[in-house]
């Protein structure tokens, strides 16, 4: 997407590799098992819309196997590049999502997964993926946390308060308002007004308790606790819930949440999937 169509500051030169290895390092038991119902065989032509880093386009290019193809696209230059090196017998493009120099009809299978929500006209991303599928082939979009994740089970009120305090990071850190970040969790509202046939959602719970295996701690301290919190979420916060906040996620702290031994996280992960007429 162009710095024009990005929601949330996404441009060739933007980099976040290093949280998007995080997430799929963690997330791979459930994304895997997710990708794994969509249909896809051997000899099959795949787009993944938004690969990242390319660790899903890897699993999707081993599923269509040498007899197959299996192409990557992402708008930042530096995840095109790490793509290339992580995803095997994949082909990567460094391209905006709405004008991908790929000839309509050309696949059997799309999967975008965390993408769409980082356009400001979802819809006009949908109907572009559609265009590439050829006929029978299924678009399969998905999308984390659509419910509140559960980071701190034994304190409600400041998980609230911290999630709102994100909102409000983000509203005024991209001149959004509220509709603009919720928009994106009508992914079958989508499918049903690009016209795609068949609709269907499966939403699925990741879920991790303590003792937190290396990649399960790495990604919540780097990316959540450090990454989308931190220190930005100072003003949004009274001093004394800035202050259990940093505590809870200071590795450092006898507090901190993620060696407590009644941690408990939840992170909800929906995959919806159309197809266009046979």
């Amino acid at each position: 997407m162009s710095a024009a169509t990005a929601l949330l500051g996404d441009s060739p030169q933007r980099d976040y590799a290093r949280k998007l290895r995080l997430f799929n390092a963690f997330a791979a038991p459930e994304l895997r098992a997710a990708l794994a119902d969509i249909g896809l065989k051997p000899g099959m032509r795949v787009l993944e819309a938004g690969c990242g880093c390319g660790e899903t386009l890897g699993w999707l290019a081993a599923t269509v196997g040498a007899e197959g193809l299996a192409v990557g696209c992402d708008l930042s230059a530096a995840h095109a590049l790490a793509a290339r090196g992580q995803a095997a017998g994949a082909a990567v493009l460094q391209a905006d999502l709405l004008r991908m120099p790929l000839r309509a009809a050309s696949f059997d299978a799309v999967v975008s997964i965390n993408t769409v929500n980082h356009l400001r006209d979802p819809l006009a991303g949908v109907r572009q993926l559609k265009t590439l599928l050829c006929g029978g082939g299924r678009l399969v979009l998905g999308q984390s946390s659509f419910l509140p994740d559960m980071y701190f089970a034994w304190d409600a009120r400041l998980e609230r308060l911290t999630n709102e305090a994100v909102r409000r990071y983000y509203r005024e850190r991209y001149e959004l308002d509220e509709r603009q970040l919720t928009a994106v969790r009508a992914l079958l509202g989508l499918l049903q007004r690009a016209g795609l046939q068949q609709p269907s959602v499966r939403s699925l719970l990741i879920e991790r308790i303590a003792p937190l295996k290396p990649a399960d701690e790495a990604y919540l301290l780097e990316a959540i606790f450090r990454g989308s919190w931190g220190e930005r979420l100072r003003s949004y916060l009274s001093a004394a819930d800035f202050a259990a906040l940093r505590r809870l996620c200071d590795p450092g702290d006898e507090a901190y949440a993620l060696r407590r031994p009644d941690f408990h996280f939840l992170q909800s992960f929906t995959l919806a999937v159309g197809r266009v007429a046979p």
